[in-house]
């Protein structure tokens, strides 16, 4: 399948991410990094360009792992210290474990059946899930064609996405993980939240 736009260029996808969450796009990766312990294994579901990695947890003794199906990202993050392997989540194949397993703005891309993305998520960890996921999205716009727009504009190349979720279909989605959840909460400027949970 086509890779949308933003996804064939780094430079291209920190504009974009740039443009979406401007002043708080810093925040975005620092809330994350914030909740993971130095000298820490890693797994990043759907890592993208290696943002974090590079920016905010190298020079933390982090043990990180990113997977994803673009293969240009994780040529960038092996050349730049990383770990990563090139990664299709769609296919049930076990995780490989780390003490913390997270995915930033990706589980829409699973809808309308992300479970079993989230419970091989909780098989891999050893310590906590860690899942940050917009709420404020411009493919729920109510103008068609920007719902057109975003939503075709955001495939990593698995296929156009017309889901997304709302804070509450959120919430709802994770109620049944309701006695491992240790904290949640929104990120600076309302976009994405963010939500940890315990393995057990």
């Amino acid at each position: 399948m086509a890779t949308s736009l933003i996804y064939k260029s780094t430079p291209i996808y920190r504009l974009v991410m740039r443009t979406l969450y401007g002043r708080h796009l810093d925040s975005r990766y620092r809330v994350i990094a914030d909740l993971i312990a130095d000298g820490a294994s890693v797994l990043d579901l759907c890592c993208g360009p290696p943002i974090l990695f590079e920016r905010y947890l190298r020079h933390r003794r982090v043990c990180y792992t990113g997977l994803d199906i673009n293969a240009k990202f994780i040529a960038q993050l092996v050349r730049g210290g990383g770990g990563g392997q090139v990664w299709d989540l769609r296919k049930d194949v076990p995780l490989p474990p780390a003490d913390y397993v997270i995915m930033q703005g990706a589980l829409y891309d699973f809808l309308p059946d992300a479970l079993p993305v989230v419970e091989r998520m909780f098989a891999a960890a050893c310590r906590q899930v860690i899942i940050a996921e917009p709420v404020r999205n411009l493919a729920s716009s109510r103008w068609p064609w920007l719902r057109w727009l975003a939503r075709h504009l955001t495939d990593p190349g698995s296929g156009a996405q017309p889901h997304r979720f709302t804070e509450q279909t959120l919430d709802d989605f994770f109620a049944a993980y309701a006695g491992r959840l240790r904290d949640a909460f929104l990120i600076p400027g309302g976009r994405e939240k963010v939500y940890v949970f315990d393995k057990t």
